[in-house]
C-alpha cells in the first residue's frame, strides 16, 4: 500500500475490506506536506470514542467509532493486525508522525486509528 502522492487524497488498501463490508478497511494519508498540514493533519489528534465517518464509492457513508489509536516505529509496523483477514468490518486510518527524518524524506512513526462500525452515529 502506498500513501497517495497528492497530499490532499487518502489512499485505499485494494487488497483489503470495503466500508461496510467484512475485514479491514484500510486508508493511508499524509500528515503534512512542504507547504503546511496535509489530509490527514488532525488523525494525530483522534481519540478513543470519536466517530468517523467514510463515503464509499456509491456515496453511502458509514460510520464507525475509535477503539484506540496507536503510534509504532516504522520498522515495528503491526502489518498482521492493520492488513490481516478477519470476518468483521472495521477501520484502519493511517499516517506518518514523530521526528521527520531528512535523510529518509519522511517521518520516523506512524499513527494508526483502529474503529469499529456504529449502529447508531451520534449515539442516539
Amino acid at each position: 500500500m502506498e500513501v497517495p502522492e497528492d497530499y490532499s487524497e487518502v489512499g485505499w488498501f485494494e487488497g483489503g475490506g470495503m466500508p461496510g463490508g467484512r475485514g479491514p478497511t484500510v486508508l493511508a494519508g499524509h500528515l503534512d506536506s512542504t507547504t503546511g498540514p496535509a489530509v490527514f493533519h488532525r488523525l494525530v489528534e483522534m481519540e478513543s470514542g470519536d466517530e468517523v465517518a467514510v463515503t464509499d464509492a456509491e456515496g453511502q457513508v458509514h460510520h464507525y467509532r475509535v477503539e484506540r489509536t496507536e503510534v509504532f516505529a516504522k520498522d515495528d509496523f503491526p502489518t498482521r493486525e492493520v492488513f490481516g483477514a478477519q470476518p468483521e468490518d472495521e477501520l484502519r486510518l493511517i499516517t506518518c508522525t514523530g521526528l521527520f527524518d531528512v535523510e529518509a524524506g519522511s517521518h520516523e512513526d506512524n499513527h494508526i486509528v483502529f474503529a469499529v462500525p456504529v449502529d447508531d452515529p451520534g449515539g442516539h
